[in-house]
């Protein structure tokens, strides 16, 4: 998602501009064991992070603090400028919350659904925007039995939505849906954005952060290694390109932060000869993301074509 930060207000309270999230020292243990170490995190209001890592990293732990379903044992959390742990019913209306397990009932309708949970609210969205806004039009008349997974994905957006949220947590809000169905909700979320929602959401899916999200951080083993936009995660990982080239029954391949060196020392020394399926590329997200988080080995010193460093 391209997207420009909004910035406040020129009137906007302090609390309008600080982050809607502000963590420091985040820890919390079980037992002797500790699933989120330290972690420091900022989300600026308006925009879209998404937290990446692998199974058991500590992403729900962490943001099931945030929403103040878990206590932590360490650190200071600051969510809309309030300590979730002691905040009160005020503070939870303007938060919407969308878990890993799906919660809304079988036996009402997507309407019938809507209608009941909005008395629960001081100041409830109106259904019908609602069931627009998460394009449910067709389906509100049908039962939650009987709704896709990506439709009743969409109706738990709509519930926790329908408070009026500042904020909206989504914790791998598309992990079983099928790829239509996910990129409909991406839909739903890039109307949320645009309406100036914020959303911190988990995910496994690398294209989903890419396509989403503003800026994405990396949790691995309870620790945020890298936080930054998409296209510039990894740091030095991205400055590294790959030259490969077949040389006689194999292939030649050089990683260097100067493939325009490498291919002028190339030709310089081939002036008259061809280097079949010759390719210079960069490391994507997906490789970035598996370095970070040690599931493939960094590369290590890059040497060129003559056994030297770049």
């Amino acid at each position: 998602m391209t997207t420009t930060q909004q910035a406040p207000a020129p009137g906007a309270t302090a609390a309008e501009r600080s982050p809607a999230v502000r963590v420091r020292g985040l820890t919390k243990r079980y037992g002797q064991r500790t699933v989120v170490d330290g972690i420091d995190l900022e989300v600026r209001r308006g925009e879209v992070f998404a937290l990446l890592g692998p199974n058991g990293a500590g992403k729900t732990t962490t943001v099931e603090i945030l929403e103040g379903l878990r206590r932590r044992d360490g650190g200071e959390v600051l969510v809309l400028g309030e300590d979730p742990a002691t905040a009160g019913r005020s503070w939870r209306d303007r938060i919407g919350v969308v878990g890993q397990a799906t919660g809304a009932g079988d036996a009402l309708t997507v309407r019938e659904t809507l209608d009941h949970y909005a008395v629960y609210h001081a100041e409830a969205e109106g259904t019908d925007e609602l069931i627009a806004a998460v394009g449910l039009t067709e389906a509100a008349g049908v039962r939650s039995a009987r709704l896709s997974g990506g439709q009743r994905r969409r109706l738990e957006v709509a519930l926790s939505m329908q408070g009026r949220p500042e904020l909206l947590f989504l914790d791998e809000p598309t992990t079983g849906l099928d790829p239509v169905a996910r990129r409909q909700f991406w839909t739903v979320l890039e109307r949320l954005r645009a309406g100036g929602t914020t959303i911190l959401l988990t995910t496994h899916y690398l294209d989903e952060a890419a396509h989403l999200a503003d800026r994405v951080g990396v949790i691995d083993a309870g620790r945020l290694v890298d936080v930054a936009p998409p296209e510039e995660m990894g740091g030095e990982l991205r400055a590294r390109s790959t030259v490969r080239w077949r040389e006689g029954d194999g292939f030649r391949t050089v990683v260097t932060t100067e493939p325009s060196a490498v291919l002028r020392d190339l030709l310089a020394a081939r002036p008259l000869a061809e280097l079949p399926d010759l390719t210079v590329t960069r490391p994507g997200l997906e490789e970035v993301y598996l370095q970070l988080v040690g599931a493939v080995p960094a590369s290590g010193t890059a040497t060129d074509a003559d056994g030297g460093t770049r």
